[in-house]
């Protein structure tokens, strides 16, 4: 049996049609026709001998065949892009400084800092941890090359909106939640220290419809607030970004409804070095793979 060998320009097709949700959107932005990436899907199904797509409603989805195949393109491209990235900066070095929030933190800081420190190992990266008003604060004070942060009052001359996030109440497994609340027994909240957005939000939501709450948990830090929402002492409001498999989305009635929040990356310079740049674009292909994985969480 002859060896397949993938052309990475069909594979790039296929992953990016899956991740935006749609092989129109990936056409455009690939710089190619609707024809040819349909072209491109057809060679690739030749190839592999089976359907790699099934229709779902409007769209399409990955089949069996299909979904081994994306987890294995990812990391095709992932290599190609990082020795492409390597030998075009072969010669980038210096020092950035990054700011990020905690929901950040754990899984895509490490793939952005894994990926950038092996294309760019001359280059250091300083990451500094922390809560959105002192990532805009810092970023406005000229203290961070990077922040990423989510959409407040503050703004910063040199930003670019990313994409939205839904909100979610959320809360342990296990969690059960009354038909109504009373003056006598409200609901428990699950919050961050004030100022934050999410603790707005949530409290907001439940004044609208009049639902008495009460703050069962103040803390500084995510860590804390995914604790206590573990031992049961109430309910958060966050995106999925981070949530801890033990803890879960809850889709009940009982709950307002909460509006999306937005995500911006704020830049210190105008025109960034190379170094800055490339950093940048690495972050938005991380998120950008991971839209489907909170997609799925949220479902």
């Amino acid at each position: 049996m002859s060896k397949i060998t993938f052309d990475l320009d069909v594979i790039r097709s296929f992953v990016t049609g899956i991740e935006l949700g749609s092989f129109a959107k990936a056409a455009d932005r690939l710089g190619r026709s609707t024809s040819a990436v349909s072209a491109q899907l057809k060679k690739l199904e030749e190839q592999v001998g089976s359907p790699i797509l099934r229709k779902s409603g409007r769209g399409m989805v990955p089949t069996t065949a299909g979904e081994t195949l994306l987890a294995y393109g990812r990391r095709l491209l992932e290599l190609n892009d990082e020795a492409a990235a390597a030998v075009r900066g072969v010669d980038l070095e210096g020092w950035i400084r990054l700011g990020i929030p905690e929901d950040f933190g754990e899984r895509i800081l490490t793939d952005v800092l894994g990926r950038f420190a092996r294309a760019h190992p001359r280059v250091r990266i300083e990451a500094r941890i922390a809560r959105n008003a002192t990532l805009l604060e810092l970023i406005t004070a000229g203290q961070l090359d990077l922040a990423l942060t989510w959409d407040g009052n503050i703004s910063s001359p040199h930003s670019e909106h990313l994409r939205n996030f839904a909100l979610h109440w959320i809360g342990a497994a296990d969690t059960q939640l009354q038909a109504s609340y009373t003056t006598d027994d409200p609901l428990p909240l699950i919050a961050f220290e004030s100022p934050c957005l999410m603790r707005s939000y949530a409290t907001s939501a439940l004044d609208r419809a009049n639902i008495p709450w009460r703050l069962s948990f103040n803390c500084p830090s995510l860590s804390g607030i995914w604790a206590a929402v573990a031992a049961g002492l109430g309910v958060t409001v966050r995106t999925a970004v981070g949530l801890p498999q033990h803890l879960r989305i809850i889709h009940s009635p009982t709950l307002p409804a909460l509006p999306m929040l937005g995500l911006t990356l704020h830049r210190l310079d105008a025109e960034p070095d190379m170094a800055v740049q490339r950093l940048r674009e690495i972050i938005l292909e991380t998120l950008m793979e991971e839209d489907v994985g909170l997609q799925l969480k949220a479902a």
